[in-house]
């Protein structure tokens, strides 16, 4: 059993990450306040001290704590550590995304700091936008100069405003991202925020701030584990996504998620390619912090790194997901390199087990080392954040080129070995019957909290463009698995289904084929030239004839072979959502 004090918008995370493994938990917030939809976790709600905390632990035999309470709830943050140590299970502390610290900013230690800055800068008149409870601890600051509190607009907020004697007058109520209004009313010469991190709203408040020319004063966020706690002996982990949630759970818990989920091999080198950085640069890690491309960062173990005159090597290995991935442990390598004063910036070249593309249409200049586009983002970022020198980056593969007899590579013009890929960092387990089961939790969770429409998309692109068409949409991946996902969304009573499809898996569900995985079935140029002489395309065969990928198909055919496919992919997945609004939508990959 899983424990979670929440009350965030991390612990809607973690509970909806939870909830995906259709195991049951128990989500802990001090109050009723927080809306928080859950369909296999138990809520729990008042606030709980060490004893019953441990009680309660001991009682429903929980394994792992996960701390997703604010940085600020520093008492809960201490009460978790202590539970923790008495009844000997590990904590994941789910934590917010902080953006770097910038010098425009004036960093206070605590609320004491806060003020004696504030006094030492001349801040007369001062917004402050750190919450209702904060009141009682700026009061010597308040009461000597001109001040407005932003709190919430409900009834214990205004309540505890008037107990600690702040003046009503100079109370305003929060509304969504207002404080551009406010520093235009209020005239203001600072702000006073909290670091709340990227879910706070922190960017916000300080670009409204910076905009109108107004300082800004920052009380940093608590160190944790906090210092003062018991129990130094407890294991604790420290993430700041979901991803990074899963995996400890993965760790903590084994049996709680029914597959394991791992790191592409883009990610796997990123790592590589940070470490051996370091290592030229002089610095020797065991393990390094990967960013993700949506934020998250995550901790990623080093096998071996090694440095020479003008070039450092590191080793990472893949780790093992339960999708079946031909890469699974192979051990993957970065050699950074000096390029001298040539103006170069940072050039990939082509290391033994990793490919060479051959053919247009992969996104990656014919002649170049098949390391995808992605992945190329994320180690430029990585290596740009420890130097601006110019570098060579080589990516090698052990046993690569065997490996890639086992792919399709050599079908769309990658030769030599795999491609080093990824576009979220991150393996879900594809091809198999638990994951399609957990798309059938996902529904079902989607169901529960009233959801009558839902959106299906294979992975992360195509959530993005089904979500900016239509951002209310809750959407699910399906990865391969359209058919099924479809199927289960009839027998759920979904009355409004939206379907965002790759060309690529597009022009294999118009054949007929309700799963796409690569493995199971391919382009089959034959019926796309039925198709196209079907709308007038005379010379079908012959312009399909070079093609090796199908999202080359935009630049050669015209849109009704598009609206065609469109047609053949609404009769077959009738077949399985037969009633009810159907909307799909091919997207460009």
């Amino acid at each position: 059993m899983i424990l979670v004090f929440g009350g965030t918008t991390e612990g809607r995370q973690a509970a909806a990450t939870l909830d995906a493994a259709g195991r049951p938990f128990y989500y802990s917030t001090r109050s009723e306040l927080q809306q928080v939809e859950l369909v296999n976790g138990h809520r729990l709600a008042g606030a709980m001290d060490v004893a019953e905390a441990s009680g309660f632990c001991r009682e429903h035999g929980v394994r792992l704590i996960v701390d997703a309470a604010h940085p600020f709830a520093e008492e809960l943050h201490r009460n978790v550590i202590s539970v923790a140590s008495r009844v000997g299970v590990p904590v994941v502390r789910f934590d917010r995304i902080y953006p770097p610290h910038t010098l425009d900013i004036v960093w206070c230690r605590d609320y004491d700091d806060a003020m004696a800055r504030l006094e030492a800068r001349g801040i007369d008149r001062l917004l402050a936008l750190t919450g209702v409870q904060t009141i009682g601890r700026l009061r010597p600051y308040w009461q000597r100069h001109e001040c407005w509190w932003r709190i919430l607009d409900r009834n214990v907020s205004k309540s505890l405003a008037r107990k600690n004697g702040f003046p009503e007058e100079r109370l305003v109520y929060y509304e969504h991202d207002d404080t551009a209004t406010l520093i235009r009313q209020l005239r203001p010469q600072a702000i006073l925020t909290k670091e709340s991190g990227l879910s706070g709203g922190f960017s916000a408040k300080v670009s409204a701030a910076r905009e109108a020319g107004v300082g800004v004063f920052v009380v940093e966020r608590p160190a944790y584990p906090p210092v003062t706690a018991e129990g130094q002996g407890v294991t604790i982990a420290c993430v700041n996504g979901r991803h990074g949630l899963r995996r400890m759970v993965e760790r903590f818990v084994p049996d709680f998620f029914p597959l394991r989920t791992g790191l592409t091999t883009g990610a796997v080198a990123t790592a590589a390619v940070k470490a051996a950085t370091l290592r030229l640069l002089g610095e020797a890690a065991d393990e390094v912090e990967l960013s993700l491309p949506d934020g998250e960062t995550l901790t990623v173990g080093i096998d071996h790194s090694e440095v020479f005159p003008e070039y450092a090597t590191a080793t990472a290995t893949k780790d093992f997901s339960d999708d079946p991935d031909v890469t699974r442990g192979c051990h993957i390598t970065a050699r950074v390199a000096w390029a001298g004063p040539l103006g170069r910036g940072i050039r990939f070249l082509q290391g033994e087990g990793v490919g060479r593309v051959t053919l247009p249409g992969l996104g990656i200049a014919v002649g170049e080392p098949a390391v995808n586009p992605v992945p190329r983002q994320m180690m430029t970022a990585e290596v740009r954040a420890l130097t601006d020198a110019d570098l060579d980056i080589t990516i090698s593969v052990e046993g690569g080129r065997e490996l890639a007899g086992r792919t399709f590579n050599s079908r769309v013009g990658v030769v030599g070995g795999i491609s080093i890929i990824g576009t979220s960092g991150i393996v879900a387990p594809l091809s198999n019957e638990a994951f399609v089961r957990s798309i059938g939790r996902e529904l079902e969770v989607a169901r529960a909290m009233g959801c009558t429409a839902v959106g299906l998309a294979s992975g992360k692109r195509g959530e993005t463009a089904l979500t900016e068409r239509e951002p209310s949409l809750r959407v699910i991946h399906y990865g391969n698995f359209v058919g099924d996902s479809l199927g289960m969304a009839h027998r759920l009573g979904f009355r409004r289904v939206v379907v965002g499809i790759m060309i690529g898996k597009a022009v294999k569900l118009a054949e007929g084929h309700l799963d796409t995985h690569s493995h199971k079935v391919l382009m089959n140029k034959d019926f796309l030239a039925r198709v196209a002489r079907s709308v007038g395309v005379s010379d079908a065969a012959s312009l399909l004839q070079p093609v090796t990928m199908a999202r080359e198909l935009w630049a050669l055919m015209p849109p009704a072979f598009f609206e065609a496919l469109r047609d053949l992919c609404m009769q077959h997945c009738r077949t399985v959502f037969p009633t009810g609004t159907l909307e799909i939508h091919i997207l460009e990959q």
